[in-house]
């Protein structure tokens, strides 16, 4: 039986299972981190794809079962959110490995930020809530554009690939889910540039010189400033700033010796 505090929805399909496995850009002996392995469906689909798995399981009724199911496969109980990625999989400084999963939809946004961080996979095959999958692509202006957008986009490249209607878990979710494929590039963003996205969509309509006075504690003067050093409007507001734009800002803020990395 799924366990309603874990957020388990287990996918069976195999259609679809051999549709997320195969959105993963690995080869036969490459590493493959699995998130969430629940009974191993899409375990099994990775396995005779020939990936070389590494599969972490929080829920502990489930893990012997899996070992079981899977001698080839090193399951490693515990929770994703504590570990160590790379050294749970045993991997070296520049060794290449990829990350799956049909994850669990109230910790997506940590993951995806733990994902980023770091050694990161060269990609990733997340089974998300439809809802962040739109968020994950939104443009600036739009009511899904936010911080989870901002910060994923400015360290990695996002597909939103196909939906997957909640009929096809056990049992259904209340929510429609969509599987999403992120490819980090560039040196990922310094944890200052997260603070200071997160705080300006804070204070999402509120005009950018205010909204910066707020979030940095600076007065009118040394906020107007910073805008007008970034080339950005004062009246505009944060959640009509692009991607580039805020990294724009970011480093004025940095270069004034306001921010941190």
């Amino acid at each position: 039986m799924a366990k309603k505090f874990l957020g388990q929805h287990f996918l069976s399909d195999p259609r679809i299972l051999r549709r997320i496995a195969d959105a993963l850009p690995a080869k036969p002996g490459d590493l493959v981190l699995e998130i969430g392995p629940g009974r191993g469906a899409l375990t099994a689909v990775l396995v005779a794809k020939g990936f070389r798995v590494t599969a972490i399981e929080r829920d502990r009724d489930l893990v012997a079962g899996l070992i079981a199911r899977f001698p080839e496969v090193t399951i490693v109980s515990g929770d994703a959110l504590t570990l160590d990625w790379p050294a749970t999989l045993g991997v070296a400084a520049g060794t290449g490995w990829f990350l799956i999963g049909n994850i669990p939809y109230n910790i997506t946004s940590p993951l995806i930020d733990q994902a980023l961080t770091g050694p990161r996979p060269e990609a990733i095959v997340f089974l998300v809530q439809r809802e962040v999958s739109l968020r994950l692509v939104a443009l600036p202006n739009t009511s899904e554009y936010g911080a989870l957008t901002v910060g994923v986009a400015s360290s990695a490249k996002v597909e939103r690939l196909f939906n997957v209607p909640a009929g096809a878990f056990q049992p259904p979710p209340k929510v429609e889910s969509s599987v999403v494929r992120i490819t980090p590039g560039g040196g990922g963003q310094p944890p200052g540039f997260r603070r200071l996205v997160v705080g300006l969509f804070g204070g999402r309509r509120k005009q950018l010189g205010r909204a910066l006075r707020t979030v940095l504690g600076l007065g009118q003067a040394e906020a107007a400033d910073l805008v007008v050093r970034a080339v950005l409007d004062p009246t505009q507001r944060p959640e009509t700033l692009t991607v580039a734009e805020f990294e724009r800002l970011y480093r004025v803020v940095v270069d004034a010796g306001i921010g941190k990395g």
